[in-house]
């Protein structure tokens, strides 16, 4: 048996919930002799497999606590078998696990959170890496940051990529006049830097922003008077309406401070729009010269990239081209090879 921890088909789709349900659809019913099983907390299923598994509903508990009690007496019950961690902080005495961390923003900037967030990881994820036979992550930027401030050794690590979802397709939609932006709304998405330029710049561009406050995150700092008739809030949207807004766009943008890899600028470049993106953290290693980058700390230098690029037609031309060639580096049947090799390995 193989445990797989499925508390995230519970909760809403982000980016680390989009990188464990594309994998996860992905993996095969069995790795050699061993039987893939998906435990999760007994509340209702938001995103279902398509690959038509069933999933064992456990113990009495809700949240990290499920994950650190009634989690824990499912394996034990079970002979402790292999422990697949995708979302969360696995749980943080049990050894035979695989546990995947996309990025240590809690660690480096916990002004971006909640007080109990920030507190419950900083306290626990140095125990669960510490005793994970593995941990996978998804950029080099990530594997390195992970041993220079955990001191993990280099041959636990691994870095599997995540790539966009197929459904991301390019329609040829007709492109109209704004620019898009897609993330949380959290302090880290920098998102008061991208309407602070946005209000500065003389055009008749709107700015839409999808996405959805979330309870972890600190305040964001969207003032009032900074919001105007041209700056439109989406909130959450399915992956349907997010495929079809990524084709009507004329620009995405994507001002985050601190990333471990960043989906959405993928997702717009496989739905041919062209992409401005911040200089900072993972992002220049997984888009190369595929975008054009700004600064996010400087709301001039956003403006000014902006500007650069919606008034000059050739410039979006050449990054959409160059945007067609990044898209054939990632790949979720790449991404899911590549853990199946790391699971036989431990089996």
């Amino acid at each position: 048996m193989i445990v797989i921890n499925a508390r995230f088909l519970t909760q809403k789709m982000t980016g680390v919930q989009r990188y464990a349900f594309e994998i996860c659809n992905r993996l095969p019913k069995k790795i050699g002799n061993h039987e893939l099983i998906f435990v999760a907390p007994n509340e209702p299923v938001v995103n279902k497999l398509e690959n038509d598994i069933d999933i064992v509903f456990v113990g009495k508990h809700k949240g990290q606590l499920w994950d650190q009690l009634s989690l824990p007496v499912f394996l034990k019950k079970n002979k402790n078998p292999l422990l697949l961690n995708f979302v969360g902080i696995a749980p943080i005495f049990y050894k035979n696990k695989i546990m995947f961390l996309y990025d240590l923003a809690f660690k480096h900037h916990p002004e971006w959170f909640s007080y109990s967030f920030q507190k419950l990881y900083n306290t626990l994820i140095p125990f669960s890496l510490s005793n994970s036979k593995r941990i996978v992550t998804d950029s080099n930027y990530v594997k390195q940051d992970i041993i220079e401030t955990y001191k993990i050794l280099d041959r636990k690590l691994h870095v599997i990529y995540a790539a966009p979802s197929e459904k991301f397709i390019n329609k040829n939609l007709k492109r109209e006049k704004f620019i898009l932006t897609v993330s949380s709304i959290d302090p880290r998405k920098n998102l008061k830097r991208v309407i602070e330029a946005f209000n500065k710049i003389d055009s008749d561009y709107k700015l839409v922003i999808v996405g959805k406050k979330n309870k972890t995150f600190s305040n964001v700092g969207l003032d009032e008077e900074i919001i105007n008739d041209n700056i439109i809030f989406t909130g959450y949207l399915t992956d349907e309406e997010l495929i079809d807004i990524y084709n009507t766009a004329e620009l995405f943008i994507y001002a985050s401070l601190f990333e471990g890899f960043g989906i959405p600028p993928l997702e717009a470049q496989a739905c041919g729009c062209a992409c401005i993106i911040s200089n900072v953290t993972s992002l220049p290693e997984v888009y190369g010269d595929s975008v054009e980058y700004f600064d996010p700390n400087s709301v001039d230098n956003i403006k000014s990239k902006m500007e650069e690029v919606i008034n000059n037609k050739d410039t979006i031309d050449k990054i959409k081209n160059l945007s067609a060639l990044n898209l054939k580096r990632y790949n979720w049947d790449d991404s899911t090879s590549k853990l199946k090799c790391i699971i036989e390995e431990l089996i």
